[in-house]
């Protein structure tokens, strides 16, 4: 089926998300955290280490600290001459002797080795048996194995993870330099909308519906560590739609909006954009979730970022997987990759009707390492969500049949 005339064709998911990667202009203001507190956050500085790591040679592993030459017939009983535990600085190791090591202790001068403890055995008269040849270096850890001083440890515009901020730690940077968090207007249009808990007697009214794309996307934005302006439910109207978006203008650098994005009469979103901005983009070759519009909202001094989703729930939940995930973390500073790695994976399943659109389907790992799809793919069920471990990407006007290998996205790939 083609396109009306009087419409510019469906843009491609690639194509959508070139322009969108394209567009995103990363926050320039930047906040000196606490290590402790930049869980999330992008950093906005290269940070070099001023110590080797380790700091100095040290063990492995508990044991005992030989010179390897006295153990060289792979049987020797030494003199216990000291213990060293981990913080304390041992004595010269004389030869014939052996110090009691234990793990990430120094290595004290003299000794070359360290044999495993269960390699050793320790005699009443305050000596041991190695039953080992060790080899000069065994199970020593050198300084500066693995951090030397002066190098970048970690590059500006890294995301911080756990990991990350145990390797800063580890240097002892106490404080970090980061973005500023991005601020994020949400609000939702539909008269038909009600919160959890309004409801007279718990009984929605004829036509309503529950917003449950509230909850999603504001989770889905404190994931990403957005600050979030929540604007609720807005009335659907024209006026309402145009005073709201220059409100959420103001202060934000992005705004996102659920629902009235497509071309019903009461579809206030695209003409509202248009009035306080433009529209860059509208419409995507993706199901579920075609109608989503892109573009900016004008405001004193420059313009706020507008990205409209659709207002069914999958709708909306899997093109901001796919869309406002990746524009966030570029719009935040991160510089390395931010779309989501695919696996290739075997489908359990037929997929017998291909549709011309890039199709995201919810499927879940069985424990033959296949995947199964959920039975009912509608852009309304989120039990599916719930139900899935992640998206299959099924090209358009692909069918799959039971044993093909398809590309699957985890939802670990997209939920951060």
């Amino acid at each position: 089926m083609s396109e009306p005339a009087n419409r510019p064709p469906m843009l491609a998911v690639r194509d959508a998300l070139d322009i969108l990667m394209g567009a995103a202009r990363p926050v320039t203001e930047s906040e000196i955290v606490a290590t402790l507190c930049a869980n999330g956050r992008v950093l906005a500085e290269a940070q070099a280490s001023t110590i080797d790591v380790p700091s100095a040679d040290n063990t492995q592993m508990d044991g005992y600290a030989v010179r390897s030459q006295d153990c060289a017939g792979g049987a020797a009983t030494l003199t216990v001459s000291q213990r060293i535990p981990a913080g304390q600085v041992g004595k010269y190791l004389d030869a014939g002797s052996a110090a009691r090591i234990f793990t990430g202790a120094m290595i004290p001068d003299g000794a070359d080795a360290v044999v495993m403890q269960e390699q050793c055995t320790a005699n009443d008269d305050g000596t041991v048996t190695i039953s080992h040849a060790p080899q000069a270096g065994e199970w020593i850890r050198r300084a500066g194995e693995d951090i030397t001083s002066g190098a970048v440890i970690l590059a500006a515009g890294t995301r911080l993870r756990s990991q990350e901020l145990g390797l800063a730690s580890s240097v002892g940077l106490a404080m970090l330099p980061v973005r500023r968090k991005l601020r994020v207007a949400v609000f939702f249009t539909g008269d038909e909308l009600t919160m959890p808990g309004e409801a007279p007697g718990g009984q929605l009214a004829p036509g309503a519906i529950y917003n449950s794309n509230r909850f999603t996307l504001r989770a889905l934005l404190e994931n990403l560590g957005c600050t979030i302006a929540d604007f609720g439910i807005v009335p659907d109207t024209l006026e309402a739609t145009r005073a709201t978006l220059r409100n959420a203008a103001r202060e934000n650098d992005l705004i996102i909006t659920s629902g009235g994005v497509s071309v019903g009469e009461e579809d206030h979103i695209k003409p509202a954009v248009e009035a306080e901005g433009r529209l860059n983009m509208w419409q995507i070759a993706v199901k579920p979730g075609k109608p989503l519009a892109f573009g900016e909202v004008r405001r004193d001094g420059g313009e706020a970022f507008f990205l409209g989703l659709p207002g069914n729930p999958v709708s909306s939940f899997i093109t901001f997987l796919l869309f406002v995930r990746p524009f966030i973390l570029r719009l935040q500073g991160v510089t390395t990759p931010v779309e989501p790695r695919a696996f290739a994976m075997r489908a359990d399943f037929d997929w017998p009707k291909a549709d011309r659109r890039n199709e995201f389907l919810r499927a879940r790992i069985n424990d033959a390492g296949g995947l199964d799809l959920f039975p009912n793919q509608g852009s309304g069920v989120l039990t599916s969500t719930v139900w899935g471990d992640g998206l299959i990407d099924n090209a358009p006007n692909k069918l799959i049949a039971r044993g093909d290998t398809v590309r699957f996205i985890p939802f670990s790939e997209l939920l951060h």
